[in-house]
């Protein structure tokens, strides 16, 4: 099942809380459970390893350079999962499965894989097909399990993700910022669910949620995604 088609989203990966009133669609950690009688995005980092959870990998999962894994420049905590082969990608999907499946298991309605455009970070070593390969994979633990499976960003690679390895909707953060909502809208159109981030706004929210070419499922909030209470919190609707 898609997400409701122009529900009001919350993003609530720093964390889980009540969502307020009118929200329709809420995306939260695998750690956390869903949010009770809303549409629930469980969040899955498939293509690098989470903060803090680098040594339950295999060093040959890790992808190398001079011997040492290859980090995310913007994120130095998460290490890039080698998927340039089968029987890498195999195993890599028999660790991310489990989690799937969890998902499934605590009521999650979605999954959202992040990290699809990590082969623009290997400096060469992994390629789109490879990470293509891998992303087939995780969609169809995430069918088999009764979940609908979701793309996070990459843009460029929309349509093809979503011919080649069969993403049923697409969570997106910015893409109001940076005018390329259409790039998902034309392949996904409604199922689209949009972050916008306080921190970097080049005009108003307001604005944005006037514009023809955001989706209808978009919210603002504070880069951290911090919850409510925390003075750094932001959350605000197109509503």
């Amino acid at each position: 099942m898609l997400p409701p088609a122009g529900a009001t989203p919350d993003y609530q990966l720093g964390g889980a809380y009540d969502p307020a009133d009118g929200v329709g669609i809420v995306g939260r950690d695998r750690s956390d459970d869903p949010a009770g009688g809303l549409y629930s995005i469980c969040y899955v980092n498939g293509f690098q390893t989470q903060p803090g959870e680098l040594d339950s990998w295999p060093d040959d999962l890790l992808l190398q350079s001079d011997g040492t894994p290859v980090f995310d420049p913007d994120w130095p905590d998460e290490a890039l999962l080698d998927s340039s082969t089968d029987d890498r990608r195999q195993r890599i999907a028999e660790t991310v499965g489990p989690w799937i499946d969890g998902c499934a298991d605590a009521g999650f309605d979605a999954v959202e894989f992040d990290n699809l455009d990590s082969y623009t970070r290997s400096d060469g070593a992994l390629t789109l097909d490879d990470n293509l390969a891998l992303a087939a994979l995780l969609v169809d633990v995430a069918h088999d399990a009764g979940l609908a499976a979701g793309q996070k960003n990459a843009a460029e690679d929309a349509a093809v993700l979503h011919e080649r390895a069969g993403f049923d909707f697409a969570v997106v953060e910015e893409c109001a910022a940076y005018e390329e909502c259409a790039a998902f809208t034309d392949v996904y159109g409604d199922a689209v669910v949009d972050i916008e981030y306080s921190d970097e706004l080049p005009r108003t929210f307001a604005e944005m949620c006037a514009d023809d070419e955001s989706p209808a499922s978009m919210v603002l909030r504070d880069r951290d995604l911090v919850t409510p209470g925390h003075a750094e919190y932001v959350f605000e609707t197109c509503s």
